[in-house]
C-alpha cells in the first residue's frame, strides 16, 4: 500500500514538515520504507481544517510511484523508495491547501493546478518530470480555485482529459492540451472527480449550490447548451465523487443524503438520509455500495433500484479519505490510523 504523509520535522512544530512517500505491507500493516521527498518550511500557506499537506493520492505505474504535493512539488520514486526525479516547476497560489491527485496517461502525468490566480491543466513527462504541456483555463469569476482530479477517457479514437474547475469543466486533448470542449456552470472549489459511464461524463459543480451534470463528451467548443443531457441539484455532493454501475448512478451529499438515479436521464430511484456528514466518495464493490461518514461510521447499502441498508459499522475514528479495495478487504485511512477491514477468512 502506497501513501503520502506530511510528518512534523520537530515535535510540536506547526508547519515544518517532511513531505514523504510511504510503503506499507498490505498483509501486516508494517511500514516497509519511508522517503522524504520534499521539506515544507514554516512559511507554507495555511490549509482548510479538512485538508492536509499530503491529501493527493499517489499513483503507481510501471514500477514507478508518482507523488504530488500540489504547489510544493511532484516527484517520482521507484518501488524501493529511491527518488528518481523531483519537480517544482509548477507554481501557483493555493486556497485552503492542495487537493487534486495526478493521473497517468501514457507517457504523461496529468493534474490540475487551480489556485487563486491562474488556473491550468498540466502534463509532465513521466520519465523526467519536465512540463510536456500546460493549458490555461479561461475563467472569469470571483472565486477561481478548485481541487478536482482529472479523468482520461477515449472518445472517437482520441484520448481526452476531463478536468473540472471553477466555473467550467473542460475536455482536453491528451497529446497537446488543446481544449476540445467546455461546459460552464456556477461552481467553484470543485472537489469531486468526474466519472465516465454509458458514454457520458458525470460530475458535480460543487460549491456553493452543487448540481450533478451528465455531459456527452463528443462536442467541440462551448457545449453547455447542446451536450448536457441532464442536471440534478437535490442531493448533489459538494465533496464526494459519484459512483456508477449498470444503469444506476450513486452519490451522497456532504450532509449525508444518499441518492440513486438513472444514469441515462437522472430520474431519482431512491433517496435516503444516512446520518452524519460525508467527505469520502461512495465505493461500489461486490454488489454493494459503501458509504463512510466523517465520524467513522460505515454504511453498507445493496446496489440496486430499491434502498436496502445491509450493515452499519463504527470505526471509532474520524475518516475523510475515500475507501480502497484490496481483494476481499477494505483499506481505510483514518485520522490517526490505516485500517484493513476483512472477514476472518480473508485475513
Amino acid at each position: 500500500i502506497y501513501l503520502t504523509a506530511a510528518v512534523p520535522i520537530e515535535q510540536g512544530a506547526e508547519k515544518d514538515r517532511d513531505l514523504t512517500a510511504l510503503c506499507i505491507d498490505a498483509a501486516r500493516g508494517k511500514t516497509l520504507w519511508s522517503t522524504t521527498v520534499f521539506e515544507q518550511r514554516g512559511d507554507a500557506p495555511g490549509i482548510h481544517t479538512k485538508n492536509s499537506h499530503a491529501s493527493a493520492t499517489p499513483v503507481a505505474a510501471d514500477d514507478r510511484l508518482y507523488v504530488h504535493f500540489g504547489h510544493q512539488g511532484t516527484a517520482c520514486v521507484n518501488l524501493q523508495g529511491d527518488v528518481l526525479w523531483r519537480s517544482q516547476a509548477v507554481q501557483y497560489r493555493p486556497v485552503h491547501g492542495n487537493g487534486g491527485s495526478p493521473i497517468v496517461v501514457g507517457d504523461l502525468l496529468v493534474f490540475s493546478a487551480d489556485g487563486a490566480g491562474e488556473q491550468r491543466v498540466i502534463a509532465l513527462q513521466r520519465a523526467t518530470g519536465e512540463i510536456a504541456w500546460q493549458t490555461r483555463r479561461d475563467v472569469e469569476r470571483p472565486k477561481k480555485f478548485a481541487f478536482s482530479t482529472p479523468l482520461a477517457i477515449e472518445v472517437e479514437g482520441r484520448t481526452q482529459i476531463v478536468s473540472p474547475g471553477a466555473g467550467m469543466a473542460g475536455g482536453y486533448d491528451a497529446a497537446t492540451g488543446e481544449e476540445i470542449w467546455r461546459v460552464d456552470y456556477d461552481g467553484y472549489s470543485v472537489v469531486p472527480r468526474p466519472i465516465m459511464h454509458h458514454g457520458m461524463v458525470f460530475l458535480s459543480s460543487s460549491f456553493d449550490a452543487p448540481s450533478v451534470l451528465a455531459i456527452r463528451p463528443t462536442g467541440h467548443g462551448n457545449v453547455t447548451e447542446s451536450h448536457v443531457a441532464w442536471r440534478l441539484s437535490r442531493g448533489a455532493p459538494h465533496t464526494p465523487s459519484l459512483a456508477a454501475e449498470g444503469d444506476l448512478l450513486y452519490m451522497v451529499s456532504d450532509r449525508g443524503v444518499a441518492t440513486c438515479v438513472n444514469a441515462d436521464d437522472g430520474q431519482v430511484r431512491w433517496q435516503e438520509r444516512l446520518g452524519g456528514s460525508y467527505s469520502a466518495s461512495p465505493l461500489l464493490a461486490h454488489g454493494k455500495v459503501y458509504f463512510q461518514s466523517e465520524d467513522g461510521v460505515g454504511v453498507v447499502v445493496a446496489a440496486g433500484e430499491k434502498f436496502e441498508e445491509l450493515a452499519r459499522n463504527e470505526l471509532g475514528e474520524r475518516t475523510l479519505a475515500s475507501l480502497a479495495v484490496d481483494g476481499a478487504s477494505l483499506i481505510i485511512r483514518g485520522e490517526k490510523h490505516l485500517f484493513r477491514i476483512a472477514a476472518p477468512s480473508a485475513r
